[in-house]
């Protein structure tokens, strides 16, 4: 979470009222619904997420143990079966 300087950003009167209700501290502004990011879609996490994923059920689906795959990926058995059993 990046912090900006409400100083820099808002108009002088809207400062003074927010130091009203805080001040020297953190406020949080929430994104509205229809802009806010799902997780990991700002960092690419979920896209290399679901990349692995996607290898993990090709390996399997062309003969891979599942406790092979397990030991490769760094994941428990029941972790793997989760991603190779999902819809």
């Amino acid at each position: 979470m990046k912090y900006t300087n409400a100083t820099l950003i808002l108009p002088d009167e809207l400062v003074s009222e927010l130091q009203k209700y805080i001040q020297g501290g953190y406020l949080y502004v929430p994104a509205k619904e229809e802009k806010r990011k799902s997780w990991g879609e700002l960092s690419g996490y979920r896209k290399e997420l679901d990349q692995r994923n996607e290898a993990i059920q090709m390996e399997y689906r062309s003969g891979a143990a599942i406790e092979a795959l397990a030991e490769h990926y760094c994941l428990s058995v029941y972790a793997i079966r989760k991603i190779i059993y999902q819809k």
